[in-house]
């Protein structure tokens, strides 16, 4: 599914799932496109951009995210950098300017698009211009050399001749191209009792009264609320805690107030290794209320979802049948019969495609299905 920004729709491979079902006259015609697709770099959700209207793409700003420096991080830099890419390019496209035309001037009018004019019904803040801005730098710093065009993004000292994707945040000095109102991002500190307020407020549906609001129909109110409360609690990061899976958390009768669980390699950050961290057991709690077959939220949204055949709908869905807590691994049905996956290995994306169907044993445990 793509996305349009600005005259130009953001796509992404997806090389986990055939491109048409076979026998398919189209796909008998060109052959395998995803196998041309990978042959020439394109990894799976690689991103590529395609005018919205009947133009044909432009195979050098594709080439990109598939040659330059951006392949060796991470797919979230990627879509991050190729949204930025397709708003510039629709920008260039009211100006009649090509990309490889355009000059310090279009850069400066871009910016003031973006956060100042107020004929933008979607100006953005300094500090978000600052993705538009790396994401310019970084294709232009690839492009030029290639393609003999100028880099329109008035760079300093900051970024020299290197690739600023390469360049550690907070080194070198400021950036001339970085709006004078955009700060650097600091960490900001929320007492427990400030968190708890804005839970309430946010997901609960109370007042600043301590009292409800008229009318709050919270249908996910357990879910919502055991959400934040693992952000706050763990600490860890929204894709992080996004993608723990029940059996990877500890049982709340586990010893101590902050019990041991275990973040996968390939959901943390950077996906070089993964590392323990703590859970507070009041979370482990609110886990389990969302998860409660009879009481919580979770249940009734399975049976919802089962009635209305959208399992069936999944593609790529894979059926869980055991988890070895010892070896962290699951058991998954195949057309050959089983096969066995580390959890330290499936990211967030492939996390989403596991449904428990479980022996009785597991029917047992603190959390019911995954």
């Amino acid at each position: 599914m793509g996305v349009e920004s600005g005259g130009w729709l953001v796509e992404f491979y997806d090389l986990k799932r055939p491109l048409a079902p076979p026998g398919d006259d189209l796909a008998d015609k060109v052959g395998d496109v995803l196998a041309w697709a990978q042959k020439n770099g394109a990894r799976h959700r690689t991103p590529f951009l395609i005018p919205a209207d009947d133009r044909l793409p432009d195979p050098r700003v594709n080439l990109y995210f598939r040659k330059s420096k951006i392949v060796s991080k991470q797919p979230t830099t990627w879509r991050r950098y190729a949204y930025s890419l397709a708003v510039w390019l629709g920008f260039l496209d009211t100006l009649g300017v090509s990309w490889d035309e355009a000059a310090g001037e279009d850069y400066t009018d871009f910016k003031f698009w973006r956060i100042t004019d107020v004929s933008n019904g979607e100006r953005i803040e300094p500090t978000s211009f600052d993705t538009d801005r790396s994401a310019l730098n970084s294709f232009y710093t690839w492009a030029g050399p290639l393609y003999g065009c100028i880099n329109p993004v008035a760079t300093g000292d900051i970024l020299g001749t290197a690739d600023p994707v390469d360049i550690p945040a907070g080194q070198g000095r400021r950036d001339p191209a970085r709006p004078a109102s955009s700060t650097r991002r600091r960490v900001k500190w929320l007492l427990r009792g400030a968190f708890e307020q804005w839970r309430d407020v946010g997901c609960r549906g109370y007042g600043f009264d301590g009292l409800r609001a008229e009318g709050w129909r919270g249908a996910h109110e357990d879910r919502d609320c055991a959400f934040v409360d693992g952000l706050y609690g763990t600490g860890l990061r929204l894709a992080g805690w996004g993608s723990v899976l029940d059996v990877e958390l500890p049982s709340v009768d586990a010893a101590g107030r902050f019990p041991r669980a275990y973040l996968a390699r390939a959901c943390a950050k950077g996906k070089r290794e993964g590392r323990e961290y703590r859970v507070p057991v009041g979370v482990l709690k609110s886990v389990t209320g969302y998860m409660d077959p009879i009481e919580g939220s979770r249940a009734e949204a399975v049976r919802r979802a089962r009635r209305a055949g959208r399992y069936e709908r999944v593609a790529r869905l894979k059926i869980v049948t055991r988890f070895s807590p010892q070896a962290r691994t699951l058991t998954v049905l195949t057309a050959e019969g089983s096969s066995t996956l580390s959890l330290d290995g499936l990211d967030p994306e492939e996390r989403l495609l596991r449904s428990g169907r479980r022996p009785r044993a597991w029917n047992r445990s603190r959390y019911g299905s995954a």
